[in-house]
């Protein structure tokens, strides 16, 4: 039974949640949360509890939603993995997939207001499609294999600090990654017998202006691909997610402006929801020495 789950309330206090049309129903008698453990059996307990008619049914009106998974031990992601967003960030295409971490805690609600760093001036969205892994992955055989290992899949913003990423990068990325809730999550988990991959449409908006718009198919490594390429270099965990890159559309790309507090960005794919996040800035704190280490 393909299952569309979310967690509900206050933050590191969320209850999870099976939707069924528009139905809700609270599953925190048959599951502790949507964490690396739940895929030991989780849908399969779900499913089989719904189908007995056991689960009470929850009113979820204007209730905090939260990131749809929690705890996961890596959050993987891929730069520069759509043909025209490397084409925009004048780059050739990768012939190998650019890897990059970012920490547990830039994981937050889909809905989630977004502090802006107290001195960033480049801060950017990226709509991406993101996959959680439901099975221990190591060394897999090919792509066709690296199905029966994914869980299911969400929306995710890979929000980015491009400065830091750039100009105070040392040769790696993950400076401009790893700010914290940096990584909204959700609406939805959606399991994977739900969703073809293929040509899923991607979209993002800032103030309610168009900024990107493609598919899937723009994808460089699809997501088979991509989990099969990413067990030869880890070995992937349940509850892992992997966030497979951005289409064309960003600010980077020097076509719109960076994000500033009172902006409001939305993101969207095509059976997996829609999010929206405000941005504020930030406060210095005093005494850290950071104007120096960003001057």
């Amino acid at each position: 039974m393909p299952l569309r789950l979310m967690r509900i309330g206050a933050r590191d206090a969320e209850t999870p949640v099976l939707e069924v049309g528009d139905t809700h129903f609270d599953l925190s008698a048959v599951v502790d949360d949507i964490d690396p453990g739940f895929w030991a059996d989780g849908p399969a307990r779900i499913t089989a509890a719904h189908e007995a008619g056991t689960l009470p049914e929850i009113d979820i009106a204007g209730q905090r939603i939260g990131a749809p998974i929690t705890r996961p031990a890596s959050v993987i992601c891929i730069g520069q993995n759509y043909a025209a967003h490397a084409a925009e960030s004048g780059s050739p295409a990768p012939t190998q997939p650019i890897i990059f971490l970012k920490t547990p805690n830039t994981i937050t609600g889909p809905f989630d207001d977004i502090g802006i760093p107290p001195r960033a001036a480049t801060f950017d969205w990226e709509v991406e499609l993101g996959v959680v892994i439901g099975a221990q992955a190591a060394y897999l055989e090919s792509p066709e294999a690296a199905r029966a290992v994914i869980g299911g899949y969400l929306v995710a913003n890979d929000l980015s600090e491009r400065d830091y990423q750039t100009t105070h990068s040392g040769g790696q990325w993950s400076k401009g990654k790893v700010v914290k809730d940096s990584m909204p999550l959700g609406p939805y988990l959606v399991t994977a017998d739900a969703i073809d991959t293929r040509d899923l449409r991607l979209r993002s908006w800032v103030n309610g202006d168009p900024r990107q718009d493609s598919t899937t198919a723009d994808m460089i490594f699809p997501v088979d691909d991509l989990v099969w390429r990413l067990s030869q270099y880890m070995q992937l965990e349940p509850g892992d997610v992997i966030s497979t890159g951005t289409p064309q559309g960003v600010a980077l790309s020097g076509r719109f402006p960076y994000l500033q507090p009172g902006d409001v960005s939305e993101v969207e794919i095509t059976g997996l929801g829609r999010q929206r996040q405000a941005y504020f800035r930030v406060d210095a704190p005093a005494g850290t020495g950071a104007d120096l280490l960003l001057s």
